[in-house]
């Protein structure tokens, strides 16, 4: 559907800008019409309405342009300018004339478009899922039968930057590593092919048969630099082969399951779900949605097919009348002491506030291991660049030293 860039004068005489979606120019001014407005200037913004007929309002290629920091800025303006007073329409209003970003300025003039229309934010907010998720939807659903609709945003743009804060620390502890770990590749192998096979020629004219480890960076030098192409394709088709294989229903179980029994990684891997788990089904409860609604809803983004069993379980048993630490004290992923915090929250009456506690708790540990883990992976790299440098400069001074022995 086009988009309109419009000037227009309000019944009061202001002048107001904005865009506005319609089949058609007359359909677009009929619209400022019924909104009050006075259009004095209209004209179709084509970059948008071409990217928008290529790509579809469902198309990841247009989403993929906004960034889940703008979602949250947007939820707590919204949150601010609802609890100011102000209506949920001139809010969006607001909001739609502030943004810069073009794709997140056509959604949200499609969003007070419907409820200017008469639908519910949830609604609206609905026809957008890859941008809006069902925490988001849900949250918002219930604040809006509970009329407390900017407190449940401001929860929401808590913990959409709680969680986007959380994997910034994890990816900002994995960036050296994996930095180091490529140069370092890339050093080698650059060595190995390019620099060994200029020093090892002076060894081709020894009648004496070469110490193990010169013919071995030998063999391996030479199958690198007639080779390196078939190495690369191995690796690729390894690692699309993972994929597709980790896409099957047994491959994601075993690669679930192996995320959580590796060594460290497992560990660190499993507070984490805990803290999202715990701090998701704290915002839903605290939002007024029912229980086993939220506990759907966190199953879907635990991202662990074994826990999202566990949760699948749990929810069967709590239907039937069991308490949630009943359902989850079964299961070896939900240590003891997470089930005890859950079933103390459940006899006192306060779950959410207990969740939270254990939210914070399991985050905090994740933390100081994620501090741990790379303090020792940073020593273990650099003693396996050692290792590997070592060998070379061995391999290398080893003939060396044999011809000294036969000169002298």
């Amino acid at each position: 559907m086009p988009i309109y860039e419009y000037k227009a004068f309000d019944q009061k005489g202001k002048s107001k800008k904005g865009i506005i979606e319609a089949d058609s120019e007359a359909g677009a001014r009929n619209k400022l019409r019924a909104a009050g407005k006075y259009p004095v200037e209209l004209k179709e913004n084509l970059s948008q309405s071409t990217k928008a007929g290529r790509a579809g309002l469902g198309s990841s290629v247009m989403f993929e342009r906004v960034k889940s920091v703008e979602i949250h800025i947007f939820t707590r303006q919204l949150a601010t300018l609802l609890g100011a007073g102000i209506p949920l329409v001139s809010a969006l209003s607001s909001l739609l004339a502030q943004t810069a970003n073009p794709a997140l300025k056509k959604v949200l003039a499609q969003i007070k478009d419907a409820v200017n229309e008469g639908n519910t934010l949830t609604n609206a907010l609905s026809r957008h899922p890859k941008l809006f998720s069902r925490i988001y939807i849900n949250m918002v659903r219930a604040g809006e039968a509970s009329g407390s609709l900017d407190i449940v945003l401001e929860k929401l743009a808590d913990f959409g930057e709680k969680q986007r804060t959380m994997q910034g620390r994890l990816k900002a502890a994995l960036v050296y590593p994996v930095f180091m770990a490529v140069i370092g590749s890339a050093i080698l192998f650059i060595l190995i092919t390019y620099i060994v096979p200029n020093i090892t020629k002076v060894f081709a004219d020894m009648e004496r048969t070469l110490p193990l480890p010169t013919r071995l960076l030998i063999s391996l030098s030479n199958f690198l630099r007639g080779y390196w192409w078939l190495l690369l394709l191995l690796m690729i088709g390894a690692f699309f082969s993972l994929r597709l294989f980790i896409q099957s229903p047994r491959g994601r179980q075993l690669w679930d399951l192996l995320k959580l029994k590796l060594p460290i990684i497992g560990s660190v891997n499993q507070k984490l779900i805990l803290a999202r788990f715990g701090s998701t089904l704290a915002s839903l409860l605290g939002s007024s949605v029912p229980l086993v609604t939220s506990m759907q809803i966190v199953q879907s983004i635990v991202n662990n097919s074994l826990i999202a069993e566990v949760i699948e379980e749990a929810i069967e048993q709590i239907r039937k009348g069991k308490s949630m630490a009943h359902a989850l004290g079964s299961s070896p992923w939900f240590p003891p002491i997470f089930v005890q915090m859950i079933s103390v929250g459940e006899q006192s009456g306060n779950l959410e506030p207990m969740l939270i506690k254990v939210s914070d708790a399991y985050e905090r540990e994740v933390d100081m291991a994620i501090m741990a883990m790379t303090s020792l992976i940073e020593p273990i790299m650099i003693a396996a660049m050692g290792a590997a440098v070592g060998f070379v400069v061995l391999s290398i001074l080893l003939p060396i030293f044999e011809m000294n022995q036969m000169v002298g």
